[in-house]
């Protein structure tokens, strides 16, 4: 299982008080150093963290691969044909929410992603969909040629028992070896952290896992290389 690093909350850090450290692009260069399989960004539409700066910096100096986070939306699918990342994973967006709620869904939208994976894949990215862990979203993830799929984990993660826990990591389990039966990879994230991972990596269909506010507040009081070090291990057993 392969382990990509989300450092957007390096830019909220940042940005609270409209300064230029810390730098996420420094960040995402330690985390390299560390071993990291990728980078994860999210540029929003509000700029909130992440901004276009950042992300075709990143595309020029990092050497692993660039995971850009993004809505179907006409301006940022322009910005992300151009800057062409490795993969470019579609999640749903809303001004008001902290952090993303949920998988996109596809099938209500079908059209539109549909346009949207056919603009990215001919500016040579691969594309991801960040969806629930749903038979028929899957299936729908397949039908517009999607290359992977990243199951939404937060259900999982924010259980507030062990019987919901196991339950919905069977949920993700099946979703998983479906989706790899339609030749699809199967990525997952949102609310991993160095606790639940353990368990999580029992999930054999699973390619890689995103995660990053766990790793950047642990980095606050160990280091981000160390902290992204003490997470590899536990997701690499």
């Amino acid at each position: 299982m392969r382990f990509s690093l989300n450092i957007d909350h390096i830019a909220t850090i940042r940005n609270a008080r409209g300064e230029v450290q810390p730098d996420p692009i420094a960040a995402a260069l330690l985390a390299e150093q560390a071993g990291i399989d990728g980078i994860v960004v999210h540029l929003r539409e509000d700029r909130r963290h992440i901004n276009e700066r950042d992300v075709r910096l990143l595309r020029e100096l990092i050497t692993t691969k660039l995971d850009l986070e993004m809505a179907a939306t006409e301006e940022i699918i322009k910005i992300a044909c151009d800057v062409g990342p490795e993969l470019a994973t579609l999640v749903p967006e809303k001004r008001q929410e902290l952090t993303t709620e949920g998988g996109v869904n596809v099938i209500d939208d079908i059209t539109l992603f549909r346009d949207t994976v056919r603009a990215l894949h001919n500016a040579e990215s691969e594309v991801s969909l960040f969806i629930e862990p749903d038979i028929d979203q899957i299936d729908a993830a397949s039908e517009i040629n999607s290359d992977y799929i990243e199951l939404h984990t937060g259900v999982f993660a924010n259980a507030l028992s062990e019987e919901e826990q196991f339950d919905e990591l069977e949920r993700i389990r099946i979703a998983a070896k479906h989706a790899k039966k339609l030749g699809l990879g199967v990525n997952a994230g949102h609310g991993l952290n160095y606790r639940n991972i353990k368990i999580f990596r029992e999930v054999s269909d699973i390619d890689e896992v995103s995660i990053g506010h766990a790793v950047i507040a642990h980095a606050v009081f160990v280091g981000l290389k160390d902290a992204v070090r003490e997470m590899m291990g536990l997701i690499k057993g």
